[in-house]
Parts: C-alpha cells; structure tokens; sequence
C-alpha cells in the first residue's frame, strides 16, 4: 500500500492548490517536484498566513456558538437588540454595551425584574419584560411579531455591583401584550440609578 505526501502548497484565493506523490508507487501528478529546502519555507509560511487569518474568525465563530445557548437576546419594539439575559450568570440582563442592569427573580407568574438599586422594574412573562403600565418593553426574538434586526456584537460584560435590597413587588397589572412608551434601554435604565 502506498502513502501519500505533499509536495508543495499554493494559496489560491480561500483554498489550496496541493501537490502531492505517492511513496513507494507511481506520482498522482505528473509535475510533482521534489521538495526543496525552498518550497518547504515557502509553503510553510503559506500555511503560517492561512492560521494567522482564519484562526480569530474560528475562534469568534465558536464564542458566537458557545454563548448562543446562554444568553436569551431582547428586542425593542423596532426590532433592534438592546439587552440579553444571561442564563449562565444568575439570570443578568445586560445592555448591549455589557451593563449589568437587572435580574431576574422567580416569581409566581412567571419572573420579576429588579434593578441592581433595588428597584422592580416589572415582570419578565412569556418572552417578554412589561413594566408596571402592562405593556412591553422589551421582548424575545420568539414572540416578536415583526423580524427582528441582526444582532450587533456584544461588549465585554462588565462587573456586575452588589444587588441592593429589593422593594416588594407590586400587583401585576393586566397584561397589553403589545409595546408601550416606555423603551427598553429607559426600563433597564431606572435599575442602574
């Protein structure tokens, strides 16, 4: 049985033109070269500038994938990202630009949203933060009834400050199932005051 070897390596674009021979049994290509202490430097650079570029995308490509399963994204009611929920991190939301602006406690309809001052800033119920008017501010990409936009890249989270003692949560109003006035990022906002 024969073994194959590379001859040499030309980029080409994305891909790589290979040339290679068998050992010990007859060429695969007729214009197979011998390796030279040339094409061996040369090639090895080709294939230190393939890492060099394709290795950082490998890498966010897989970061994207990781965290996809930990992060829950929330949509303003133009569709825009403005904050996620971390899942893996005690149920933080975080703003875009990594803020830590809430969390989320379990209640008995489903979760309240409280500031890290203390404050409740309303209820996180089916895919969606309402605050105390009834109507949404924020919600799931799953219960949106317009496409959403695509996701901008996220900050690096910042630490999180130490929560405040929480006021005691209000009576849930009747919940719109449609968005309100109130933004998302001013909702998440009256948490960091």
């Amino acid at each position: 049985m024969s073994k194959l070897e590379v001859v040499d390596a030309e980029p080409n674009g994305l891909t790589f033109n290979l040339r290679i021979r068998m050992v010990a049994g007859r060429a695969l290509d007729r214009h197979a070269e011998i390796i030279k202490p040339g094409n061996i430097m040369q090639t090895r650079q080709t294939i230190q500038r393939f890492i060099r570029w394709i290795f950082p995308l490998v890498v966010v490509a897989y970061g994207v994938v990781a965290h996809a399963d930990d992060e829950v994204s929330l949509f303003d009611a133009s569709g825009r990202a403005q904050a996620y929920i971390a899942l893996d991190d005690e149920m933080t939301i975080y703003t875009w630009s990594g803020t830590p602006a809430a969390y989320l406690e379990k209640g008995p309809d489903g979760y309240n949203v409280y500031g890290f001052n203390g404050k409740h800033l309303g209820w996180f119920v089916k895919g969606a933060i309402y605050g105390h008017d009834g109507t949404a501010s924020c919600a799931t990409s799953q219960v949106m009834t317009s496409i959403t936009q695509i996701e901008p890249i996220k900050s690096i989270r910042h630490i999180k400050p130490i929560r405040s003692i929480t006021q005691i949560e209000p009576i849930q109003p009747i919940l719109a199932g449609r968005f309100g006035e109130t933004p998302c990022n001013f909702l998440l906002g009256e948490g960091t005051k």
